[in-house]
């Protein structure tokens, strides 16, 4: 790669080279990719969950050329917008305006500018080894990184974002008498870049409590968890009130699309001049064409099967592993997921940093793509599932998984 920045244009999607060649994709459909050599692997980053419907689901496709052939890009207004924005309202309760943008991190960050217009204030909290997209700000604490740990006794911050423990109820406490001037709090209901770490019981609610109790709005950071556990945000599953959240990924099939949504008493900054909101390529026709015939299938998807059938492969992974004397555990739920190579599973980001080991990841990433898997070689990686894997899908990977992590502890 002579002219092409490290190769790659997102530093998140470089996979090591085997034997001296580059993983070049040619071709995806379903839960399947092929390389350049016409090699087929399942697939299970699944565009880091962009593609839950499975890579180029026919009626997604179909809408897509539908509006291509009609236009592109006109600088004005044009029916999908409001179409797109109408059916994704209808499964978001009260956040029922839109604003489409290009990127999650686009999204959170114009959700940050929300939440300083309307409440007068500067500082936004983040979880600590959460990710809330690569903008200036929130690009830090993330998984891995020093700051992350929150070693130290004064709390990180950068820019007026602050770090916060997920899962520590101590922390929210200490947080608000430490801090009175607190725009909103920046929730990712599943700490999923930092290996799928779950909610403890009634520690969302309590911090959005918290938050309203304070003057501040809560912000669901829904880009990569959002329609994943249902037709819906998965923070709303879990009874959050929020003020705003943040969609992307799974809304739009892989397409470029990401969305602001958000309670009309906030959204009306924009709309009053006290935030600025812009985007030559916002919510343009191939897009909103996009999202609405994703929309439309993902309503009629069984999504308890798809997560009864996740379950059920994580569990027979960790069985056959576990039978053949090799520890295993997992986080997470039956459409995305993180195994973790000891028999107890991290409640937070401490024991999840504890327990990551970057080189068994790497050699796991090697082992099952060897295999016709790909997955990611990070320590924090996940799994992700589709409607598009099906049972012998999962059959195969279930094998190869048992195989390539059992073989690792010889």
């Amino acid at each position: 790669m002579t002219h092409l920045v490290g190769g790659i244009s997102s530093a998140g999607r470089a996979l090591p080279e085997i034997d001296g060649r580059p993983l070049l994709i040619e071709k995806a459909v379903g839960p399947w990719l092929w390389d350049r050599d016409g090699q087929r692997y399942i697939d299970t980053a699944l565009g880091f969950g962009a593609t839950l419907l499975g890579h180029n689901p026919p009626e997604v496709l179909d809408a897509l050329r539908q509006t291509q052939e009609k236009m592109l890009m006109p600088a004005y207004s044009h029916g999908l917008e409001e179409e797109a924005a109408t059916l994704l309202s209808s499964f978001t309760e009260e956040l029922d305006q839109v604003i489409f943008v290009n990127s999650g991190s686009e999204a959170v960050h114009l959700a940050a500018r929300a939440a300083r217009a309307a409440t007068g204030r500067h500082k936004v909290v983040k979880f600590a080894a959460g990710y809330d997209g690569w903008f200036d700000g929130v690009a830090f604490g993330n998984a891995g990184t020093p700051d992350a740990a929150m070693s130290q006794p004064a709390r990180p911050e950068k820019e007026g974002m602050l770090l916060l423990r997920y899962n520590d109820f101590t922390d929210v406490d200490r947080l608000f008498a430490d801090h009175g001037d607190i725009a909103a709090l920046i929730v990712e209901p599943v700490m999923a870049n930092a290996g799928c770490i779950e909610p403890a019981p009634g520690y969302l609610q309590y911090l959005a409590d918290s938050a309203h109790r304070h003057g501040a709005l809560v912000i669901l950071d829904e880009v990569l968890m959002g329609f994943r556990l249902h037709a819906g945000l998965t923070g709303h599953l879990l009874g959050i009130d929020a003020d705003f959240a943040t969609v992307g990924k799974a809304i739009g099939s892989g397409t470029v699309v990401a969305a602001l949504l958000g309670k009309s008493a906030y959204m009306s900054v924009f709309e009053r001049g006290l935030a600025t909101r812009a985007g030559t390529y916002s919510g343009n026709p191939p897009v909103c064409a996009a999202v609405i015939a994703t929309l439309t299938t993902l309503k009629n998807r069984d999504y308890r099967q798809l997560l009864r059938q996740g379950d059920g492969l994580r569990q027979k992974i960790i069985d056959g592993c576990r039978a053949r004397g090799t520890a295993l555990c997992s986080t997470g739920y039956g459409s995305v997921f993180t195994f973790w190579r000891s028999n107890v599973p991290p409640l937070d980001y401490r024991q999840a940093a504890a327990t990551a080991d970057k080189a068994w990841s790497l050699k796991l990433h090697f082992a099952l793509r060897r295999r016709g898997i790909l997955v990611m070689p990070f320590a924090f990686g996940r799994f992700y599932l589709s409607f598009s894997h099906d049972e012998a899908v999962l059959e195969t990977l279930a094998a190869a998984c048992i195989e390539s992590i059992s073989e690792l502890s010889e």
